[in-house]
């Protein structure tokens, strides 16, 4: 039977469950006070990451700590504020990276990963937006050979238990399948299965003309209330009050307030990031996304440009930007690859919404009939969008869903 839903948050996430929602013959509004794609969804590396079936684990070793601590790294920063304000889920988040916790997470977390290309194949389909996907996979490179073998080693073992397809290349096959990198690397891991979009906002705001032709709505306006209303939801904005019998929550960082608001209190905590786009410099130019493993960036062939994307800062939400650690990522990056001028005056930063134990929230919200929660993807949000639209879709529609759905409920916290 249809019903009235607002999803409020047009990330890729909000997108695609509207997407998805919308297909399935609800009457759906997507909220946002911007355009779809323009906030975290816009800013990353442009990865449909089918590789990445394992989440990025709080370093343990002791080699790493004593690496991270000065920090002054690209692939991790921290301020004290931003630790202190997240202490709580950050000290779970080291808990639940220890080995045993760990590899119980992984392949819960690789079911969802394995669900990230079909789910996105029909939607590019429906958006008429094969224009801004490739599907060569990317690189993976390393500067020594002690680190290249260890990822291999890895790599052959997500090959057997995830169906994750690769090859290795050495210094001369790296060369010649990206002869504009610098000379003396040790080689490379060329992930085949990913895609990769030369604009991540561009593939975001394609989803969303697709979820209005299926006959969504798409209101831009400022959140600035959400209650239940009798047996549905009410929310405020900037242009007036939505009403509705269901109420999708997928505003990425910006949940845990809202959801306190409502009594839910949910340890989630942001990583932020920035990038910066370069013209291309000489007469090669960059053919493949390439990451940096042993230093921390991505380098991203993009329309705007060659985009630099940072690690990750652990900083709170809303504290300004602290350009120093895009600042290393450019002078590594340039070591690598000739880099044009910069072509924005300003970087882009966004933040990651991330969860203890690594994984997204999808599901209902206990105790809040017609709530439905779609948020906490870390670094995997426009990567898993598409696969989480589907899954809620199933959920809230009283089917059984694809796979198991328990590690991913609210009530697991």
């Amino acid at each position: 039977m249809a019903r009235e839903i607002a999803v409020v948050g047009a990330g890729m996430v909000g997108v695609s469950v509207a997407w998805h929602l919308a297909r399935r013959g609800h009457s759906v509004t997507l909220i946002d006070r911007r355009a779809p794609g323009r906030e975290t969804s816009f800013g990353n590396a442009g990865i449909i990451q089918r590789e990445a079936v394992r989440p990025y684990p709080f370093p343990r070793d002791i080699a790493t700590l004593l690496r991270v601590l000065p920090n002054r790294q690209v692939d991790i920063r921290y301020r004290p504020g931003g630790m202190l304000q997240a202490a709580g889920p950050l000290l779970r988040y080291w808990h639940n990276s220890s080995k045993a916790r760990y590899q119980k997470i992984v392949p819960e977390y690789a079911s969802l990963i394995g669900l990230s290309l079909e789910s996105h194949a029909p939607m590019i389909e429906a958006a008429d937006a094969e224009r801004l996907v490739r599907r060569e996979g990317w690189l993976e490179v390393y500067h020594t050979a002690t680190e290249l073998d260890a990822r291999a080693a890895a790599a052959r073992d997500d090959e057997q238990r995830f169906g994750v397809r690769h090859r290795v290349l050495d210094a001369a096959a790296l060369a010649a399948f990206e002869p504009c990198l610098a000379e003396g690397l040790a080689g490379a891991i060329h992930w085949q299965d990913p895609w990769t979009v030369a604009d991540p906002g561009a593939l975001v705001q394609a989803y969303a003309r697709s979820f209005e032709a299926e006959g969504g709505r798409v209101q831009q306006a400022d959140v600035t209330g959400i209650e239940r209303q009798g047996s549905g939801w009410r929310v405020a904005t900037s242009e007036g009050a939505f009403d509705a019998e269901q109420l999708v929550m997928a505003m990425g960082p910006w949940s845990r307030e809202w959801l306190s608001a409502l009594g839910l209190e949910i340890p989630l905590f942001v990583k932020r990031g920035y990038h910066m786009h370069y013209a291309a410099s000489g007469a090669e130019t960059l053919r493949h996304w390439v990451m940096d493993a042993e230093v921390g960036y991505v380098l991203a062939p993009m329309q705007a440009g060659i985009r630099l994307t940072t690690g990750a800062e652990l900083e709170r939400l809303d504290a300004p930007p602290h350009l120093a650690q895009l600042d290393a990522a450019e002078q590594a990056a340039r070591r690598l690859l000739p880099l044009g001028e910069r072509v924005e005056a300003e970087p882009w930063k966004g933040a990651r919404p991330c969860t203890p134990d690594m994984k997204p929230v999808i599901g209902p919200a206990p105790g809040q009939q017609g709530l439905w929660l779609a948020f906490g993807h870390g670094h995997q949000g426009f990567t898993l969008g598409p696969a989480t639209g589907r899954l809620l879709g199933q959920m809230m529609d009283g089917e059984t869903p694809d796979i198991d759905m328990a590690p991913f409920r609210v009530d697991r916290f």
